[in-house]
């Protein structure tokens, strides 16, 4: 049985072991490129211990972007940006990912830090956002998205093409499409945010076709070799759980079937509403289910952050990965306290020799 600290082999890719290094947004880009704040940061993490190291949502257009701070591929200067991240990623040992995104309604919005919030219309910093249908999402949020006409659908799509075939040329080994937490394609399946009545809205099937055909899409220029996954959140807390549930399953056994190899489980965050329950690795029986539904590998997230916790969840939770957050901002060298926990001698390994001789030497 395989534990956290077993390789892990997708198509042609292994990983040295099953901590996924979740993409957590930095903020930190201008004009999406990425700079010394990002080539420190992700070799950090990948000197750590992580297997895979996945670089945080990355806007596809500019209209994609979260934030003005928010990364960006739509162009052939952040790509080149990307090569030496991506060298120093492959170097420590870790396998370089990265998720391409769009924010849809989400969009246009301060860093976390400055609001959190919709920047202003007014503000030369703005910018028109767009969504399925023209319904805010709330809260700090309030902006009506522009509907997406047919055409925009379609640049749309082909923008996740054109990003994808720059992370494939920049050298990344595993891609994430990044199909949760409210941004465009959650917000083209939930009801809560797609009142289309047109082929891409109504039906669960209507509402699940933009995701598909995006994900066709990015297949037809991604290296058959290679694996390609998405986050997606299949759950809302909203009090029809289980029907959303049932809708998900449905949409990932066709992504599966259209050549989707890996999923981590997450959250839809399509509404302000919603009751989560916070706490302790809460989504592993949820993505224990998905794995179990759809046959698809899978890893979630998620107040993940002891070493014997995380390695349960590769034992008997049905997880092939943990997808880990926070823990690796607090302590980037987290894999090693974590196989300390789990296998004590066996812990220096993963760092630097610099560092693992040190820590052997006097443990």
């Amino acid at each position: 049985m395989a534990g956290l600290f077993d390789s892990y082999t997708l198509k042609d890719i292994t990983l040295r072991n099953r901590i996924m290094v979740a993409p957590m947004c930095q903020y930190m880009a201008q004009n999406g490129v990425p700079n010394d704040w990002h080539s420190v940061h992700y070799a950090s993490l990948a000197r750590g211990g992580s297997g895979l190291v996945v670089v945080e949502a990355t806007a596809v257009s500019p209209e994609g972007r979260i934030t003005p701070g928010c990364l960006g591929l739509w162009n052939d200067e952040q790509a080149a940006a990307f090569a030496p991240i991506v060298e120093s990623i492959r170097k420590a040992g870790a396998v370089p990912g990265i998720q391409i995104a769009h924010a849809g309604r989400k969009a246009s919005a301060n860093v976390p830090w400055e609001g959190d919030d919709h920047i202003p219309e007014n503000d030369p910093r703005s910018w028109q956002t767009i969504a399925p249908s023209p319904v805010a999402f709330g809260a700090n949020l309030p902006r009506v998205p522009h509907e997406m006409t047919l055409d925009d659908i379609a640049r749309v799509k082909a923008d996740f093409v054109k990003a994808a075939e720059r992370a494939r040329d920049a050298g990344f080994q595993w891609l994430m499409l990044h199909f949760a937490h409210g941004y465009l394609a959650q917000s083209f399946f939930s009801a809560h945010s797609n009142q289309r009545t047109d082929q891409y809205g109504g039906s669960a099937d209507n509402r699940a076709r933009f995701l598909i055909e995006t994900l066709e899409a990015v297949k037809t220029v991604w290296p058959d070799n290679l694996p390609l996954s998405a986050r997606f959140g299949v759950i809302e807390f909203d009090g029809r759980d289980e029907e959303t549930f049932r809708d998900s399953i449905s949409l990932l056994q066709k992504l599966r079937a259209s050549g989707l190899d890996f999923l981590d489980v997450s959250i839809g965050f399509s509404t302000p509403e919603a009751k989560i329950p916070w706490g302790p690795a809460f989504m592993g029986p949820w993505a224990r289910r998905v794995g179990e539904e759809t046959g698809l590998p899978v890893s979630t997230s998620w107040y993940i952050s002891e070493g014997r916790q995380a390695d349960a969840l590769i034992r008997t939770g049905g997880l092939e990965m943990v997808s880990i957050g926070r823990p690796l901002l607090a302590n980037p060298h987290w894999p090693y306290a974590a196989a300390r926990a789990v296998h004590n001698k066996e812990a220096p390994a993963l760092l630097p020799k610099s560092y693992g001789w040190w820590l052997a030497r006097y443990q």
